[in-house]
């Protein structure tokens, strides 16, 4: 049994990233579980050794340290395409020609009909059912396709540890882009299956993605992890973090007289744990006082944390 944490290597982790870490560490550690740290670096161009490496540092410095080896998703591609096979096989997966540019504007013509249940920007289904004409026709134009999977409107109840019942529909999401490197909601669940993950601690901005999963999960044989979606960190204007919101990061932080101790303490101060000081161990100290109960199911504004976020010269005059 393990749980795990797992950040895309594309820049460093800021604060709200952190204290979902540090509730996934916890949670893994008071369930008697393993906890692994997973690299999602699928994008080889966007994601960095450099960023690895500060991502760990960081996230070390906050008390959350794997039990295992970490993993990367760019070492495991034979895994994504085996399962990509076999969907294909099975007849669940498809070619789509699509552009993104053409995909929006069907996603918008169509923003005034009911949708149902489905997540947000649902693929509308244009290359589903294309002939084999149809679709020589495509690749004589140069097109490159991805690969969907091939949904029927299904819908999944998920009930979640933190939020709740959550019920989505599923719509035909990537499961390969047109350049062959494997789609997030794919990986994550040949990931999950093969290291033996059966909890899931992320960002609620991820709940909806959930039905997703499942799904594949059931088409592949796999077994479905427990999920806990925690309530995200947001920014002054109330979205998620950006770099608009000031000094969001460690490093940031410290760079304008933070100490590391004090960020740290005021990350697990946020999830419910006592501030830790001096204490030679405070993960060890955390773990022995919190329980899932002690996370609020709201969520934590940037301003809550007390830290210097903001320098005298991002004020407004």
């Amino acid at each position: 049994m393990a749980g795990r944490f797992a950040p895309s290597p594309t820049g460093d982790l800021h604060i709200g990233n952190l204290r979902t870490a540090l509730v996934a560490a916890l949670l893994a550690h008071t369930t008697e579980r393993e906890f692994i740290i997973r690299m999602e670096d699928l994008d080889l161009v966007t994601a960095s050794p450099e960023f690895e490496e500060r991502q760990i540092a960081d996230l070390a410095a906050v008390g959350v340290v794997a039990s295992a080896e970490i993993v990367r998703q760019s070492e495991r591609f034979e895994l994504y395409r085996n399962a990509i096979d076999r969907l294909t096989e099975s007849g669940d997966a498809y070619p789509c020609y699509c552009s993104r540019r053409e995909i929006r504007a069907e996603i918008e013509a169509a923003a005034q009909a009911p949708n149902g249940n489905l997540p947000d920007g649902a693929y509308p289904g244009t290359c589903r059912n294309l002939t084999t004409v149809q679709r020589s026709e495509r690749e004589a134009e140069g097109r490159r396709p991805a690969l969907r999977l091939r949904t029927s409107g299904e819908t999944y109840v998920v009930d979640d540890m933190v939020a709740g019942r959550f019920e989505g529909g599923i719509d035909d999401v990537v499961l390969a882009r047109a350049d062959g490197v494997p789609a997030y909601n794919l990986a994550v669940v040949v990931d999950d299956a093969a290291q033996g993950i059966d909890q899931v601690v992320r960002g609620d901005d991820l709940l909806s993605s959930t039905p997703r999963q499942i799904h594949l999960q059931r088409l592949l044989g796999l077994p479905t992890p427990e999920y806990a979606h925690v309530p995200l960190v947001l920014g002054d204007m109330g979205s998620r973090l950006a770099k608009r919101d000031g000094a969001i990061t460690l490093q940031e932080l410290v760079e304008r007289g933070e100490s590391v101790s004090a960020v740290r303490d005021s990350i697990a101060m946020s999830i419910g744990c006592q501030p830790a000081g001096s204490h030679p161990d405070p993960f060890t100290m955390w773990a022995a006082q919190w329980s899932l109960d002690s996370l609020s199911r709201q969520p934590i504004h940037l301003a809550d944390f007390d830290l210097a976020v903001s320098s005298d010269d991002d004020r407004p005059s």
